[in-house]
């Protein structure tokens, strides 16, 4: 890890919500209504899948957690759970951002890269749906906004191997965790270590994403039919280098 104190010289005394964009549909509906057409073996069929989850309370708020601990020791050598600031296999990050639209350019990029991988040829529109949150986060945070000009590392879009090496220096520090700018725009990401941090977990908006791999098309949707915003996604990066 780099040495240089300058880079971890700045704090902010963050006590504001932090924007949240995770997998989520619009309209809910039964899990099991495929597989029956009767609500009795809906309920059994949600008890037994129920009965092997891993109990977490704030699931909006732990759910990361998990994914860089409980997980990582099943799926290992995968390390399928790496991040920006965490390789995934023996701590996990939460991440947010100051506004919607940073979590949009973000989010956008995984799910292109994922469908990139996948279905590199798929020339049809691939949709899906985002549940945004609010989430109340109160913290001393490493301010690393405007570091990237001394450090480029900190926004490369090809590799996250020195900012995953920040992450863990921090996170053995023991310290809560740190705001940057994005690698994807010119907004800003939270990225908090410590869960006992974050409270209050509020929906704020349900969007629609509609990714177009063959043609690098990008669309963003707060109501269903209306385009919010659109970009050709291929533009926010590369897909990342895990390797070291």
């Amino acid at each position: 890890m780099d040495s240089r104190a300058d880079l971890f010289a700045v704090n902010v005394d963050f006590h504001d919500d932090l924007v949240r964009n995770i997998p989520g549909i619009r309209a809910s509906q039964d899990l099991f209504d495929d597989l029956s057409a009767d609500p009795a073996d809906w309920a059994i069929a949600i008890a037994a899948e129920g009965s092997g989850r891993l109990p977490a309370a704030a699931a909006a708020i732990r759910r990361p957690f998990d994914y860089g601990t409980v997980i990582s020791y099943s799926f290992d050598s995968a390390h399928w759970q790496a991040t920006r600031f965490s390789d995934g296999s023996t701590y996990g990050v939460w991440y947010g951002s100051l506004d919607i639209e940073t979590t949009v350019y973000e989010t956008a990029w995984h799910w292109y890269a994922f469908l990139l991988d996948s279905f590199p040829d798929e020339d049809r529109e691939v949709v899906t749906d985002r549940r945004v949150l609010d989430v109340r986060c109160d913290a001393l945070l490493i301010d690393l906004r405007g570091r990237e000009k001394t450090y480029p590392d900190l926004v490369s879009r090809s590799s996250y191997a020195y900012t995953q090496q920040v992450g863990s220096y921090l996170h053995e520090q023991g310290l809560n965790g740190l705001a940057a700018r994005s690698a994807r725009c010119d907004g800003t990401n939270a990225a908090i270590f410590r869960p006992e941090r974050l409270s209050n977990v509020r929906d704020r908006a349900f969007l629609t994403y509609r990714v177009n791999v063959a043609r690098d098309t990008f669309v963003a949707q707060r109501t269903p039919g209306r385009k919010w915003l659109e970009f050709a996604p291929s533009a926010l990066g590369p897909l990342p280098l895990q390797k070291k």
